[in-house]
């Protein structure tokens, strides 16, 4: 047996050798009395059945291995819980600041009122479109595409006015609200119609002047009331 640095061989262990070297159970299961101080670990590998090598490798590499490990796993178990907790306590995390500041929010059965912030399906045409460019993620909405998160701004009998420079509701202007030709992209916006309409019953309009390039009621019109699966109560924004 030849020791050279941090490697050791083992030689002649060949079929039908004999050899008097027990390299099995003297290196596969290395004792603690031999990892004292050496933080190793012992491989064996047998090249064409004439020589086994027996080499020591880093014991900090596995170390390494392994809390990486434990680190994915963690993570993806946090990821699990907190998929099936937003479920079972109705969570929406809002990454957007659209029509709120981003944050963790949970869907309530509070009373639908002007001026709450809303989670709803959108009709299907408009959902496609959301879709298609990017606005919305895949979801459980029909038509798979997520709800929107966006402030109830006009409820059925309301008067909303919509125009180039801004919205308008019961004669109330609102900030932050004037019709972009464009998106952020530079792709061009469909809008409703210019002008006053009153809200139909069994309609609402959902806005997002909290930021101006919100893509809101001006660009896809009402949304049917049914749609409106509640009321987002903040529990962590950012």
């Amino acid at each position: 047996m030849e020791r050279v640095g941090q490697r050791v061989s083992v030689v002649r262990q060949g079929k039908g050798s004999g050899s008097q070297w027990p390299v099995g159970p003297l290196f596969l299961s290395p004792s603690d009395d031999f990892r004292t101080g050496h933080h190793e670990l012992t491989e064996v590998s047998v090249t064409r059945g004439r020589w086994v090598i027996v080499t020591l490798t880093g014991w900090a590499t596995v170390t390494r291995v392994r809390q990486g490990l434990a680190v994915l796993v963690g993570t993806l178990t946090g990821a699990m819980l907190l998929v099936l907790g937003g479920r079972l306590l109705q969570l929406r995390i809002i990454l957007t600041d659209s029509a709120a500041s981003a944050g963790i929010y949970r869907l309530s059965d509070a009373p639908i009122v002007r001026g709450a912030l809303v989670a709803a399906c959108l009709p299907a045409a408009a959902a496609r479109t959301g879709f298609t460019r990017g606005y919305l993620q895949a979801g459980d909405c029909p038509g798979g595409v997520e709800p929107v998160a966006k402030v109830l701004g006009a409820l059925p009998g309301d008067v909303v006015e919509v125009a180039p420079d801004g919205v308008v509701v019961n004669g109330v202007p609102f900030a932050n609200s004037a019709t972009a030709a464009r998106d952020s992209t530079g792709r061009p916006l469909a809008h409703v119609a210019w002008g006053a309409q009153r809200v139909a019953a069994g309609e609402v309009w959902l806005f997002g002047f909290h930021n101006a390039r919100s893509w809101d009621a001006r660009y896809f019109g009402a949304v049917p009331v049914i749609g409106v699966r509640g009321v987002l109560r903040p529990i962590v924004r950012w």
